[in-house]
């Protein structure tokens, strides 16, 4: 049905290669059969979790804190990071999760998948919920990670995406995607511009 969109790959080279992604030159033919060329970059997936804990004082998120050296500037945002070779979508979950925390899900479900820009990478990130949290051991970060724990109110961060420190688009889109699991979430946004 949609044939007269999809371009034809003939050939690809990779151009140039680093430790986190490839550069990938692609030969197409267009449905016209007119030639092109086009950039990809190849990387391993990704995952991105949203953990929930239930306080006393309501529903909050546990977030990390760090540099962005892209946007040359902190980021608050949900743990997450790169599969490793061998690994299934819900241990990388689980692993970035405990590494980036030191915490461990008692419930882990998944929220989606998305390509972060289909443009231009060929990659997927996967989103997770997080829930009944155990504290299971340190923060076990990479020796050039340095991350900040964080508990924040989930109103607040709803009421603050899309702007410093919550800069991260993928943030975004888990935040939807938690939204959409739990709609009366919103109610959190008002509350917290009342207050």
């Amino acid at each position: 049905m949609d044939e007269h969109l999809i371009w034809k790959e003939e050939s690809s080279k990779t151009v140039y290669s680093c430790p986190v992604f490839t550069v990938e030159e692609r030969a197409c033919r267009s449905p016209e059969g007119e030639p092109g060329f086009f950039t990809v970059l190849n990387t391993a997936d990704w995952a991105i979790v949203v953990p929930v804990v239930e306080t006393e004082q309501g529903r909050k998120f546990v977030m990390v804190r760090q540099w962005r050296h892209g946007g040359r500037s902190l980021s608050v945002e949900f743990p997450g990071g790169v599969f490793e070779k061998g690994e299934d979508e819900f241990q990388a979950a689980a692993r970035e999760l405990k590494e980036e925390t030191g915490f461990s899900p008692g419930r882990i479900t998944k929220l989606g998948d998305f390509n972060p820009n289909p443009a231009i990478m060929s990659n997927r990130v996967h989103f997770f919920l997080a829930e009944e949290l155990q504290k299971t051991g340190d923060q076990s970060l990479d020796a050039d990670e340095y991350v900040a724990l964080e508990t924040i109110p989930c109103g607040e961060v709803l009421a603050a995406m899309g702007k410093p420190p919550y800069i991260h688009a993928l943030m975004g889109t888990a935040m939807g995607l938690y939204l959409r699991q739990f709609p009366g979430a919103v109610k959190e946004i008002t509350r917290v511009q009342i207050e």
